[in-house]
C-alpha cells in the first residue's frame, strides 16, 4: 500500500506538472513537507525524476503502440497513469511489469473514467510484450 501511495502521490505532482506546464523538478524538494513517510517519499520521487528524465523515451513507446490514440489526445489522467507504468515497465528491473500493470489499472479505476482500466490495461500489456519480445532476441 505505501507504493500506491506513492504512485498516486507522483500521479498528483506529474499531473499538476503538466496542467501547469512546468519543465522543472524544483517543486520535488517541497515533497518533504507533504509526505511524513520517508519510504513513500522517496519512492514518489524516484517515480517523477524518472518519468521527467525519460519523458521522450516513455511517450514515444506509449505513441508506438497505441494505435488510433494521439497521446496529446488522452486525458491528463490516464496519460500520466501510463507514463508511470511505462517508466517502471521500462527502466525498472526491481518491479515485475505485471505489478506495475495491476498497480496502474487500480490507479485508473480511482482517478480515471469509466474506460480507462481497460485502455491503460491494453496499452500496458503491449509494452510488457514488445519488452519481453525484445530481451529474447
Amino acid at each position: 500500500m505505501k507504493r500506491r501511495k506513492a504512485r498516486e502521490y507522483a500521479l498528483k505532482i506529474l499531473y499538476m506538472r503538466e496542467i501547469r506546464e512546468e519543465n522543472s523538478i524544483s517543486h520535488l524538494e517541497n515533497l518533504e513537507d507533504d509526505l511524513d513517510n520517508e519510504e513513500i517519499r522517496n519512492f514518489a520521487n524516484e517515480i517523477i525524476k524518472g518519468v521527467i528524465e525519460n519523458i521522450k523515451v516513455i511517450d514515444k513507446t506509449i505513441s508506438n503502440v497505441s494505435l488510433n490514440w494521439d497521446i496529446k489526445r488522452m486525458s491528463y489522467i490516464d496519460r500520466n497513469i501510463l507514463r508511470i507504468a511505462t517508466y517502471e515497465i521500462l527502466f525498472r528491473m526491481d518491479i515485475p511489469p505485471t505489478v506495475s500493470i495491476n498497480e496502474a489499472i487500480e490507479i485508473a479505476k480511482k482517478y480515471g473514467d469509466v474506460e480507462s482500466p481497460k485502455f491503460i490495461n491494453g496499452i500496458l500489456h503491449k509494452i510488457k510484450e514488445i519488452k519481453e519480445k525484445n530481451k529474447e532476441g
